[in-house]
């Protein structure tokens, strides 16, 4: 083997091993989801021992960190790294260019090195795809205050938008539009007024059954229920990574939402609620089940159901760590400063 070819393997092995370390570690740390930074843990032993076949130590030798031409290299205009996703991006760039060039490089030495090579090459592009899908979790942890407001026949769709501002105003983190028995062309109108609101204001928007109306006007979100069109279905809809809960009243349908994907349940009612009477109470006992459950998951929650200032307390002292409330601040004669004393609340915990 050429000894200039050593120094090719060695900068493509090394660039390719930190970016998937890149890859893992956001996976583990701000995902905090087990599997994927299992996968990138795997991938980078994979690719050491790929290239010990090779030589490492062959490669470590011809290495020339001091006379390398490109260490002093400058571009005009370096990718930007504004927030931990851009850091993303770029590694999974960085993991694929490299492992091309390993692939490339290896043919001359070791042709089945090579194929090898080329195949974790192509499970660096999955990983990055199934990464990108379960990003919006990373945005859904940082919820605490989740609101549903109410949309129907009889309200204006000004009110409705004065309602959801004045929630933001107050602190919520994330707003569901639950629009109930309204025509699709009056629906569409007023959910693409509400997601662009949500958007301006920096909360996350979330339509509450309707996968097609959440897709068409490009939220942050849905949310399902059990009736509703199935998680995998709903996905196909959208251009792009969506945020997508569904909801859970007990822990088999738990189990459901995790098996189809959910990205945050929601878990309750909690307490008897006038939003949906007919419901049985599923109580702290679940509550508390569903949290020791999801604590090993990167999966988020919402606990929902009755919840008022007076008993959020004993959610927060169970572990809850978002709650989702309506009636208590849509009805409540300043929507405002109802969220913000459910904030508050949330915060102190």
């Amino acid at each position: 083997m050429e000894r200039k070819l050593y120094r090719i393997l060695d900068a493509n092995f090394n660039r390719a091993r930190e970016a998937l370390r890149t890859m893992e570690e956001f996976c583990r740390f701000v995902l905090n989801d087990p599997p994927l930074a299992g996968r990138a843990k795997q991938m980078r032993h994979q690719l050491c021992a790929r290239v010990g076949v090779l030589g490492g130590d062959k490669l470590l030798a011809e290495r020339d960190s001091l006379g390398d031409v490109g260490r002093d290299l400058q571009i005009p205009e370096p990718q930007p790294r504004k927030n931990l996703t851009d850091c993303l991006t770029a590694a999974a760039k960085r993991a694929s260019e490299a492992l091309r060039v390993l692939s490339e490089m290896a043919r001359i030495e070791n042709p089945a090195v090579a194929a090898a090579l080329e195949q974790l090459r192509f499970e660096c592009y999955t990983l990055e795809k199934d990464i990108a899908a379960v990003l919006p979790r990373s945005r859904f942890g940082g919820v605490r205050l989740y609101v549903l407001i109410p949309a129907g026949p009889e309200g204006s769709d000004a009110g409705v938008l004065d309602l959801a501002a004045a929630c933001i105003d107050g602190g919520a983190d994330a707003l569901q539009l639950r629009a109930k028995e309204i025509p699709d062309r009056r629906l569409i109108d007023l959910a693409g007024r509400f997601v662009e609101l949500c958007r301006q204001r920096g909360c996350l928007s979330i339509i509450n059954d309707r996968a097609d109306i959440a897709a068409l006007t490009e939220a942050d979100g849905l949310h399902l229920g059990w009736e509703d069109l199935p998680m995998a279905e709903a996905r196909k809809l959208f251009f792009r990574p969506a945020l997508i809960g569904q909801s859970t009243h007990n822990e088999e349908e738990l189990q459901k939402a995790l098996a189809g994907g959910a990205d945050y349940v929601g878990i309750g009612p909690c307490f008897q609620t006038p939003t949906k009477p007919h419901l049985a109470t599923a109580g702290l006992g679940y509550v508390q089940k569903a949290l020791a459950v999801l604590k090993d998951t990167s999966v988020g929650h919402v606990a929902i159901g009755g919840i008022t200032p007076e008993n959020l307390g004993l959610l927060l002292d169970a572990g809850v760590g978002a709650a989702a409330v309506s009636s208590a601040v849509c009805q409540s004669p300043d929507p405002r400063k109802s969220c913000r004393q459910f904030k508050d609340l949330l915060l102190k915990r």
